[in-house]
């Protein structure tokens, strides 16, 4: 278990995503679990490219922002996770309903972590994958 944040659930933080980016493409936070983090998309006139699919940076846009949410669930809120690097493969095209992302740990350390983020469709079919670093600042207020 990395995470250890009493109190927090999906609709506490999907209640910070109000007016970001997130917000604005219907991302939101379905399930909390003890090391990973899902969050959903809808695959709609927000998030699709001209030719009527899935646009390839939202499928970014939800890595990142499923990734940055667990690697700051980590630390508690305790510092600050500001992503270093992120890349993506695309493996299969969607055209409408939603996709899901998965954010789980591949290295949780003092001043980087790595996710592997997954982004499936409504079947379970691998749409994107994605590998996400961070970098983990203390918080200067």
């Amino acid at each position: 278990m990395i995470f250890n944040c009493k109190n927090i659930t999906p609709e506490s933080l999907n209640n910070k995503l109000n007016e970001t980016l997130a917000s604005h493409l219907g991302m939101e936070i379905t399930e909390i679990g003890m090391n990973y983090v899902i969050m959903k998309m809808p695959v709609d006139h927000r998030t699709r490219q001209y030719y009527g699919i899935l646009n390839g940076g939202a499928s970014l846009a939800l890595a990142e922002t499923v990734g940055s949410i667990a690697s700051n669930l980590a630390v508690n809120f305790d510092k600050r996770c500001i992503g270093l690097e992120i890349n993506a493969n695309h493996i299969k095209a969607v055209s409408e309903g939603f996709v899901f992302a998965k954010a789980n740990p591949i290295h949780i350390g003092k001043s980087t972590h790595v996710w592997q983020v997954e982004i499936k469709d409504e079947n379970q079919n691998l749409v994107c994958i994605s590998r996400l670093t961070m970098a983990i600042f203390d918080k200067i207020d």
